[in-house]
Order: structure tokens, then sequence, then C-alpha cells
């Protein structure tokens, strides 16, 4: 649900006695279904937004009508404030509804409305290509970060070796639909994947959290290091235009597609004749990157004579030592001729 929004469907309420979804769909300029979900989106997050079934019937703020946002308590504020955040980002009209959504709320609860704003990141681009649910330290968390809350979890790393940590959490970044944490320690700044966390006490203990600190900024940091790491190795590889998209699949961003004389052209489809002379004529010429030489032969391997690859030799060398592994371990498959 998009914060600006949510705020539009908060302060239509609040001014209303009730309201169908109809009448707010017909107000937004959204569909029936749309203005249903976001009614809906806000009843889950524990705004005092409730149906209100019959005759006469429709959706209210409990309460009845306000002009103000007072009577909303501290976890319906900070709930609000939660949902709300992340969409202000992009939306400068969001912005400024969510200052205003500030100085309606009392002095007690603006503070941790604030916090709550500030409390999640949204980041679009996946990093891999499954959908998960929501993990449910999510919550926990979320009331961690807003009230300054040291944490004790059970952290299973991409070895599989599990430890017990103390973190100070910092924020949490919603990446396409999984979950990182980024926090504080001993050794400073780290980011986990909040499905890894296993057991999760959240502590009496103040967290020490930065005062600049600029979530959105410190996830960019991370993002970077991630995207260096996973781009350590790159390769050059002859394809069939058709097959470009599968490599897209394969290596997702870390995908380039040149024209031909080496450059990127940036296209989706590939260039007119990216290739080398003769047999290869009118083959794509694509960059693709992975962490390690073994782990670009690995993507490549199960292409055989589809792709070719240019270089450099380290990935060369990779494809034909798993070559042979696989020669190694299925003779008989050459000499029967299947």
């Amino acid at each position: 649900m998009r914060a600006d929004r949510l705020i539009q469907v908060l302060l239509h309420l609040q001014s209303r006695p009730r309201v169908t979804a109809a009448e707010l769909a017909d107000a937004l300029e959204v569909s029936v279904a749309t203005a249903r979900r976001d009614l809906e989106a806000l009843s889950a997050a524990g705004v005092p937004v409730y149906p209100q079934p019959g005759r006469g019937g429709g959706w209210s703020l409990l309460g009845g009508a306000r002009t103000d946002l007072t009577g909303l308590t501290a976890p319906e504020a900070r709930a609000l404030f939660l949902l709300a955040g992340p969409g202000t980002r992009s939306s400068d009209d969001a912005r400024a509804a969510l200052r205003k959504l500030v100085r309606a709320l009392p002095a007690t609860f603006r503070a941790e409305a604030e916090a709550a704003a500030a409390a999640v990141v949204v980041d679009r681009e996946r990093w891999s290509a499954a959908d998960r649910a929501t993990p449910p330290a999510v919550e926990a968390l979320q009331g961690a970060v807003v009230g300054r809350r040291r944490v004790r979890i059970d952290y299973t790393g991409a070895t599989g070796r599990s430890s017990r940590r103390v973190v100070d959490p910092w924020g949490l970044v919603d990446k396409d639909g999984v979950w990182y944490l980024v926090a504080g320690t001993g050794r400073g700044p780290r980011t986990y994947r909040v499905d890894r966390v296993g057991a999760l006490e959240v502590t009496d203990e103040t967290a020490a959290v930065p005062d600049d600190l600029d979530l959105q900024a410190e996830w960019r940091r991370v993002v970077g290091e991630v995207e260096e790491r996973r781009s350590a190795t790159w390769a050059t590889v002859l394809v069939a235009p058709e097959h470009v998209a599968v490599l897209r699949d394969q290596f997702g961003r870390h995908t380039r597609v040149e024209d031909s004389e080496g450059r990127e052209d940036g296209g989706e489809d590939g260039g007119e004749d990216g290739g080398e002379d003769g047999g290869d004529a009118g083959m794509v010429r694509v960059r693709v990157a992975a962490p390690t030489p073994l782990d670009v032969a690995r993507h490549l391997a199960g292409w055989g004579a589809q792709a070719r690859v240019l270089g450099p030799p380290e990935v060369r060398a990779e494809l034909a030592r798993l070559g042979a592994e696989l020669v190694a371990q299925h003779p008989m498959l050459l000499s029967s001729g299947q």
C-alpha cells in the first residue's frame, strides 16, 4: 500500500462517521478492490479501522468522526507509521502529509511515530527469485527498533553454523519480500537475514544507535558491498540473440550486452551482430559476472555448445575442469553414444 494513499485513506476516514469502499474508491480515484485492500491493510496493521456490515454499513474509525488523530493509541500510531514511512522516500507529497500527521499526534507519541517511520526501508530490487512469507521475527524486531532495545538472537549463517548474538537493531529492510536487519555490533555495523533468525529476545537494555543514522544511506552501503562481491569475476560469452534473456535470468543485473566493438549497449535483446567473424556471425557478445570463476563456470556449464566463453582464462579453465569431471564420472555415456 502506498504511504501517501494510506494517509489519504486515514484522513478521509477521520473526517466522516462512516465510509463505504465504493465511496472511498471514488474519492481517491482508485478501484473498489484497491480501496477495500487499503482499508483491510490499515485494520490488519492495528489502526482502529473497523467494518460495519449490513444496511447503512461501511468502514469507520473507532470513536467516530474526528478532526485530529489524538484517538490513536501509541501502538496504533506506531503501526500506522511503520506502514507509511517507507513509501515517503519517493514522494514529496507523502513526506509533507507524514509531517502533518506527526503534528496531529499527541506530543508523547511523536518521537515513537517518527522512529517508526524511519525504521523500515523498502528495496524493490531482489537478489533471489523465490517469493517468501514475512518472517515471524519481523514484528518483534520492528518493536525493538522503534523502542531502541538491544536484542539477543540465535542466527544461522550462510554456512549453516548457528550462534547466539547480541545486537543493537538500527532498522529493517524489505528487499522485495526478503527481510534484512541492519544492526550495530561490537565489530561495527552488520546485516542479518531475518529468515535466518531463530530464537529472539528483546532485552531491557538500551540499544546504541548513532544519532546521525540514515538507514537509507546505510543500506546503500550494504548493497554496494554485496554487489561488489557478487560481480568480482566478469566473463565474456557468445550466445544466440534469443538466449540473452536466459542469461539475464541466470545472472540478473550482472549481465551486460555489448555491441560489435565490445561496448556495452544496455539493450534488452542484444545487438544486431555482436559476435566474431565466420561461424560466430549473428551471435551476441554478453558480459556476465559472479563472485568467482567457478561460480561463473557452474552457471554456464549446462549451456554446452550454445555458449562460447571468450574469457577470462580462469573461467575457461574452470569449465574445462568441470567437463573433465563429468567425463570421468560418466564414461559409459560417451562409449555407448548416449
